[in-house]
């Protein structure tokens, strides 16, 4: 490759200088481009620049000749301008350990039968001046929307994920369930087993703890609207797949919102979102350079909606990056 030179358009205002190698060359290691930038081989509008130079509409970079990176992983995808947007859009908070998302309704974590476009696949546009790409540590459903932490180191995805099999994360989770559960608050003691079926595989109820994995929720209801529906704060005391779906549905008798797959025609209402009405609101962990990381996400569109809709009023959510450190061990 020889050395050429591309204007910057505008969706790339404002854009750190190695995020936008990142974005258009993404075979480019963050090692590679810092040598190119320490010797002078990148310039913007024919001067030096660093790392983080905000670039502007109009501004002409110097792409020298790029050093062949490393192969793409099995299945990596290129990310799109504007799903490389999208994806810093998400980001709540970073530093050189933990990167916090906020996951839309209707993403998928991970691949699958089917299932192209996964936020896995897409994660090496999350990589910004990192050596390594992010890590998952953790998943959500496709469906549920909410707080997601990523790695960014190996070291701190180790970590992270040994204190998520530890059980040392306090997860909170939001859903409106139909209807109001009899019991105002309680604890759900419900083992859970896989079964397939026409539909594909589903989680179930047994009676028997030996024929499935144990499950523990304690719930409390935080609003209702004249017993049709219930604002409900769940906390997941194990991580079974659709535990929280399955222990509304089966173990209080109240599906989610939208949940169609373990409510059926229970699970909607009319005038409402048929979309799933659960949502990670909050993790509390441990970071792994000392203390606590605390994460809170926005409610998903589809929720606030329905919230307004039911006039539920709730607590005033801490604005993008509000996520602090807290009680140094």
């Amino acid at each position: 490759m020889s050395i050429a030179h591309r204007t910057v358009v505008a969706a790339d205002t404002d854009t750190r200088l190695d995020r936008w190698f990142r974005r258009h060359f993404p075979q480019l290691t963050q090692g590679a481009l810092q040598k190119m930038l320490r010797t002078g081989q990148v310039r913007v509008d024919g001067k030096r620049a660093e790392a983080n130079t905000r670039l502007l509409e109009g501004q002409e970079v110097r792409i020298p000749p790029l050093p062949d990176g490393p192969k793409p992983e099995p299945g990596r995808r290129p990310v799109s301008e504007d799903d490389a947007k999208e994806l810093e859009r998400m980001v709540l908070y970073s530093d050189a350990s933990v990167m916090v998302l906020d996951k839309p309704h209707g993403l998928a974590v991970q691949g699958g039968p089917g299932i192209v476009r996964n936020l896995d696949g897409m994660l090496h546009a999350l990589q910004f001046e990192a050596e390594e790409r992010p890590r998952l540590v953790h998943r959500l459903d496709r469906d549920t929307s909410g707080v997601l932490i990523l790695g960014r180191t190996a070291q701190a995805a180790a970590f992270l994920a040994r204190a998520f099999r530890g059980r040392e994360v306090e997860k909170t989770y939001w859903a409106v369930v139909v209807p109001q559960p009899e019991m105002a608050e309680g604890r759900i003691e419900l083992a859970l087993a896989k079964m397939g079926g026409p539909r594909g595989e589903r989680m179930v109820a047994v009676d028997d703890p030996e024929e499935g994995q144990r499950a523990i929720t304690e719930f409390r209801t935080l609003d209702n609207a004249k017993r049709r529906a219930a604002w409900l704060e769940l906390k997941p005391y194990t991580g079974r797949t659709h535990q929280l779906r399955v222990h509304c549905a089966e173990g209080l008798g109240t599906p989610i919102l939208g949940d169609g797959k373990y409510g059926g025609v229970a699970a909607h209402m009319d005038g409402l979102s048929n979309q799933l009405h659960l949502h990670a609101r909050s993790l509390r962990l441990p970071h792994p350079e000392g203390g606590m990381l605390e994460a809170t996400a926005h409610l998903s569109p589809h929720m606030k909606e329905t919230f307004d809709f039911f006039g539920f009023e709730s607590p005033k959510t801490p604005k993008p990056r509000r996520l602090a450190l807290v009680s140094k061990r």
